[in-house]
C-alpha cells in the first residue's frame, strides 16, 4: 500500500499569534505528520466588507464582527510565512499553506512552495485556477460543496492553463465544520477516482478520528484534519479540530491501518505460521489399531496432535489398511 500523506492543518488555529504558529509546528511535527498547512490571504481581498461570518465562524466568538474583520486577526503577513517556513526546516516536517487568493499564489511562489492546495471555495473561481495552474506544481484539491460536474471542470481548466493532470490529487471533503457522520459520503472518494483517475484522499471535519481512519482502509491517498493546542480557544475552526494527542493518536493509528492493509494475497504469513502446526488437527487413533485393519470413522478421530496426517486428508485415509499397530492418541503416518 502507498503510503498515506498525512496534513496536520493548523489552518487559522494560530489566531494571529507567531509563537502559537510556532508551537502549531512543534506539536504537527511531535504527532508525525508528514506537513503542516497554514491559510494564506489577504482580508480585503478574501471577503467583502458586509459579509456575515459563516454559522460556524461565529461559534464562540462575540466580537460580531463581520467575517472580513474576523479574517483580518488571522491574517499572516510575508514576514511571518518566512520565519514559520524556517521553524518547520528545524522541526524536519514541510511547510504548505492553502492560497486563497491570486497575490497569496504569487507570495507562497516567492517562498519556494513545491506543492500547493486549493481550498473547496475557490474549486469554481476560474480566474484563480488559470493562474495556480499555469505554475505546473503538484496540487491538491479539495472538493467540499463540489458536484462531480464541478470537479471536473476545475480539472479542465487547471490542464488547460498548463497544470500536468497527474500532478493533481483529489480530496473529498465536506465543508461543514464539524461534519455530521451520515454526511460524510466516504465512497464519494472512491467514485471521484473511478471517474477521472487520479489519486484521492479526504478531507476530514469531523470530530474525533475514525473517519480519517476508515479514509486511509479505503485507499486514501492523503489525509487532511484541522489541529489545535486547545478546543476550547476562541476563534472559527477550534471547536472542529484535534488537539495534540488525538492528532498522535491518529497518525500512528493511519500507519497502523496501512501496516495491516497488507498484501491482496491469501496465505499464512509468517507470524502466524509458528502456531499452524500445534493448531491444525490431524488424524489420530480413536483406539488401538491392529495391523491390517481397515481405517474408518470407527477408528480413527482429528485432534491437536505433535504428528499425524493433517485432517484435510481424512477422506484419502478411509478404507485404507494400517501398515502397523497404532495405539489410541497416535498420530495415523501415510
Amino acid at each position: 500500500m502507498t503510503r498515506c500523506l498525512i496534513i496536520a492543518e493548523a489552518g487559522v488555529n494560530h489566531n494571529g499569534d507567531l509563537s502559537l504558529a510556532r508551537r502549531l509546528i512543534e506539536v504537527a511535527a511531535e504527532a508525525g505528520a508528514d506537513m503542516v498547512k497554514f491559510q494564506t490571504f489577504r482580508a480585503e481581498l478574501l471577503a467583502a466588507p458586509d459579509l456575515d461570518k459563516a454559522p460556524y465562524q461565529s461559534r464562540g466568538d462575540n466580537h460580531g464582527d463581520t467575517q472580513q474583520q474576523m479574517l483580518a486577526r488571522l491574517e499572516l503577513d510575508a514576514e511571518s510565512h518566512h520565519s514559520l517556513l524556517d521553524h518547520a526546516r528545524q522541526y524536519g516536517i514541510e511547510f504548505l499553506s492553502t492560497p486563497f487568493d491570486i497575490p497569496s499564489i504569487d507570495l507562497l511562489e516567492k517562498l519556494g512552495m513545491q506543492r500547493f492546495k486549493i481550498p473547496s471555495g475557490e474549486i469554481s473561481n476560474i480566474p484563480y485556477l488559470r493562474h495556480i495552474g499555469r505554475l505546473k506544481r503538484p496540487l491538491i484539491l479539495s472538493t467540499g460543496m463540489a458536484t462531480l460536474g464541478e470537479t471536473e471542470k476545475a480539472i479542465d481548466t487547471l490542464t488547460a492553463a498548463g497544470m500536468p493532470r497527474g500532478e493533481i490529487t483529489l480530496l473529498h471533503a465536506n465543508s461543514a465544520y464539524p461534519t455530521p457522520p451520515q454526511d460524510v459520503n466516504l465512497r464519494a472518494m472512491l467514485t471521484m477516482q473511478q471517474a477521472f483517475g487520479l489519486p484521492c484522499g479526504y478531507s476530514d471535519h469531523t470530530r474525533g478520528i475514525e473517519v480519517a481512519i476508515a479514509a486511509v482502509a479505503l485507499g486514501a491517498r492523503v489525509i487532511e484534519k484541522h489541529f489545535t493546542l486547545d478546543r476550547k480557544l476562541p476563534g472559527p475552526d477550534h471547536a472542529a479540530s484535534l488537539e495534540p494527542e488525538e492528532l498522535g493518536a491518529m497518525v500512528r493509528a493511519i500507519r497502523n491501518v496501512e501496516l495491516a492493509m497488507g498484501s491482496p494475497v491469501k496465505r499464512p504469513t509468517a507470524s502466524e505460521r509458528i502456531n499452524l502446526p500445534v493448531v491444525r488437527k490431524r488424524i489420530v487413533a480413536s483406539g488401538p489399531i491392529r495391523k491390517g485393519e481397515p481405517f474408518g470413522p470407527a477408528n480413527l478421530t482429528t485432534r491437536r496432535a505433535p504428528t499425524g496426517l493433517c485432517a484435510s486428508r481424512w477422506d484419502e485415509v478411509m478404507g485404507r489398511k494400517a501398515e502397523r499397530e497404532y495405539r489410541p492418541g497416535e498420530g495415523v503416518e501415510p
